[in-house]
């Protein structure tokens, strides 16, 4: 039986710890709080992040990093302000210890280096002089869906073709399909972009607004979000995916979606700081929104649905305004990239 790492407790990375001991993997689940490890171990539930699923016999949950240490495979799955942290310090621990394929399930982008989770896996790697592979995991996936078996489709992404397809195929089971591609910018920006446009998509709910207001929103948002792709060297056919579209589609309109949570309470008037004191849960839009901010303005790339959520969030405007500033911007072509 093989083993898999999972570096991340929480409601995503216990659902692919599931999901992978269903599959027949040997799962070592790393938490970072140990009072979690011990519940995760003694109750067989993550009661936190994901309470109705259960935790099959072949999850060993740990506290301790170097549970993982021999392990050839291993997916991180922490929010993206504390991404580059645990890579650093499993990496330090552990390099030089063998070969290691480290695949990220984290759908953002840094907010200070605007760097995808996939470079921060490089650089760190490259401070330690350890030769790592590296892939990424996107698409459209509630994970209290995953962690209960319902058909799900996502995108497994490397530089590496041959990487890709292996992990496509061990990963992939009769209810979790993965495709492979080698866009590995355009899967993470596709994954890092939805998460702000849903947050629109929220606020268009919260303020009683019809699914005309909706569907323009997902269609502009996945143009910009496509434009910026584009200019940073993703491939335009993978925002038609499962990891642009698909993953927009499902975050913009799913019940269960933080993003657009996020924005329903931001159209009845709360403010960013009473939404985070009031979860435990990350919306990564949140951040998201800065960071895509600052690495469109590098690219000088337009992002006015995004620009308008960061003002919302950030400088206090109204939902209602930056909808209407919006709706009166110039007019243009529909096909301009």
């Amino acid at each position: 039986m093989s083993r898999i790492g999972v570096l991340g407790a929480g409601s995503w990375g216990t659902a692919l710890a599931i999901h992978a001991a269903a599959a027949g993997f040997e799962v070592v689940l790393w938490a970072r709080d140990a009072r979690l490890a011990t519940e995760l171990s003694e109750r067989r539930r993550n009661l936190k992040y994901l309470p109705d699923a259960k935790l099959p016999k072949g999850i060993s949950p740990t506290a301790d990093m170097q549970d993982l240490e021999d392990l050839a495979t291993v997916l991180v799955v922490v929010p993206s302000h504390g991404f580059r942290d645990v890579v650093q310090r499993f990496l330090g621990q552990r390099a030089g210890s063998g070969p290691l394929i480290l695949i990220s399930a984290t759908k953002g982008i840094e907010t200070e280096g605007v760097c995808r989770m996939s470079q921060v896996v490089a650089e760190e790697a490259q401070n330690v002089d350890y030769d790592v592979r590296i892939a990424v995991l996107s698409g459209p996936s509630f994970a209290v869906e995953l962690a209960a078996g319902q058909p799900t489709a996502a995108v497994i992404a490397s530089g590496d073709e041959a990487l890709a397809v292996e992990l496509s195929g061990r990963l992939s089971t009769p209810t979790f399909r993965l495709y492979s591609t080698t866009d590995v910018t355009g899967v993470e920006l596709g994954g890092a972009g939805k998460n702000v446009i849903a947050i629109g998509a929220g606020i268009v709910s919260g303020l009683g607004l019809g699914h005309n207001t909706l569907a323009a929103l997902i269609t502009r948002g996945l143009h910009e979000i496509a434009r910026l792709g584009v200019a940073c060297g993703g491939q335009v056919q993978t925002f038609s995916g499962l990891a642009g579209l698909g993953d927009l589609v499902l975050t913009c309109t799913g019940g269960l979606s933080r993003n657009r949570r996020t924005g329903l309470e931001l159209a009845a008037g709360k403010s960013l700081e009473e939404i985070q004191r009031q979860t435990s849960m990350v919306a990564e839009g949140i951040r998201n929104s800065l960071s895509l901010t600052r690495l469109a303005r590098r690219e000088q790339i337009e992002m006015p649905i995004t620009e308008q959520m960061m003002a919302v969030m950030y400088e206090g405007k109204a939902p209602s305004q930056a909808l209407q500033d919006l709706m009166t911007r110039a007019l243009k072509a529909e096909s301009e990239l």
